[in-house]
């Protein structure tokens, strides 16, 4: 997901992509620590998207903007 698209997201949606993403990130990591994973540039793409969304989020939050104003 680029910034973009993630800009265009109320902070609300950010949060719960947030949550997805680490989920996401926990699990494959399981599966690569148990040598089930196959695909290791998933653990790299979902790591590089959970610091998007943490940015993003963390500037929203620091501008003082409310879930209605993006």
């Amino acid at each position: 997901m680029k910034s973009v698209e993630i800009r265009a997201l109320s902070t609300e949606a950010i949060q719960a992509r947030l949550n997805d993403a680490k989920e996401e990130q926990m699990n494959l990591r399981f599966q690569q620590a148990t040598g089930e994973l196959t695909d290791y540039t998933r653990l790299r793409y979902t790591r590089r998207t959970v610091a998007r969304l943490s940015t993003i989020l963390k500037e929203r939050l620091e501008a003082g903007m409310t879930e209605g104003e993006a």
